[in-house]
């Protein structure tokens, strides 16, 4: 007779197959993800000269000199007002939007297709249009001017080149947003609204009582994926204005990239990029402890 296999053999014999099964995906994330991270923290201890063997482990001095440095502060403010100006209309409009397109209503399936084109375009294609709009004779100044308003040099002007960027990305992520939070507003039951119209609830009453709270974990998701998509902005940085005027609109990574490809400071590019990355975890770590909360 054959010998009958206990729990523990099934087990080591499941567990090779998991490490079989699981071994093409590891290594690829180790060649193209966890190896150029190590390698960028690396990097960021050394002087990141071009060649290998001029490289010089210089401890913690590029970070000593990242925080001292006033442009770099300057960046960070940036981009912070750039990212919650962003998230914030990325955030209410989809959602409004995805609230009167979960209805039955005419052309829904059309309109549901219109606003989510933006997220499809390509951004550099985007941000040479939005170069066009608010140029100096472009459409925009031109309509403020047969409206009674005097033009507004918007891409020279440190107060009004930021807002043109918002807007821009604002307009790229709606689309995205939108489909997930419809997607979110297909999960909530029917029946609570139907309760709540028996106790007599109107419709502002519905969506704060129970639209809100169910689309809790969708919100959450769109905050944090529409925060780490402001966060990586270059395109329309590089587009638009250069980081100018008087480095107004300079992002993060656009000021990782002009250190590492203008300056050739890779190693001071890399702990400016460490920072970044450790700036996307903690957003990440955020996410999975609101998901897990619920």
């Amino acid at each position: 007779m054959p010998k009958k296999r206990d729990l523990n053999d099934w087990l080591d014999r499941d567990t090779f197959a998991a490490w079989v099964f699981l071994a093409p995906a590891l290594i690829f994330l180790s060649i193209f993800l966890f190896w150029p991270i190590a390698y960028l923290a690396y990097l960021s201890f050394t002087d990141g000269n071009l060649g290998k063997a001029g490289m010089e482990w210089v401890g913690l001095s590029n970070y000593s000199r990242l925080f001292g440095d006033p442009d770099f502060w300057q960046v960070i403010g940036n981009t912070i007002y750039f990212t919650i100006a962003t998230v914030i209309p990325s955030l209410i409009i989809p959602l409004l939007l995805a609230v009167l397109l979960n209805r039955s209503i005419q052309f829904r399936a059309l309109l549901r297709s219109a606003y989510f084109i933006p997220s499809i375009t390509s951004i550099v294609a985007v941000g040479l249009g939005f170069r066009w709009l608010f140029q100096n004779d472009g459409p925009v100044n031109s309509l403020l001017i047969f409206s009674g308003f005097n033009a507004i040099d918007w891409l020279n002007s440190p107060v009004w080149a930021m807002p043109v960027l918002i807007l821009l990305s604002s307009w790229k992520q709606l689309g995205f947003n939108m489909v997930v939070f419809l997607g979110g507003l297909q999960i909530i039951p029917q029946s609570r609204y139907e309760a709540a119209e028996l106790d007599g609830a109107d419709e502002v009453a519905k969506f704060w009582y129970i639209t809100l709270p169910g689309l809790r974990p969708t919100l959450v998701f769109a905050a944090v994926t529409t925060a780490i998509f402001t966060l990586r902005s270059f395109e329309q940085v590089y587009v638009i204005t250069n980081g100018g005027p008087l480095n107004s609109t300079n992002l993060l990574v656009y000021y990782i990239w002009q250190q590492a490809f203008n300056r050739f400071e890779f190693g001071y590019a890399a702990a400016a990029a460490t920072v970044l990355l450790a700036i996307t975890l903690v957003l990440v770590y955020v996410q999975l402890q609101a998901w897990r909360q619920d």
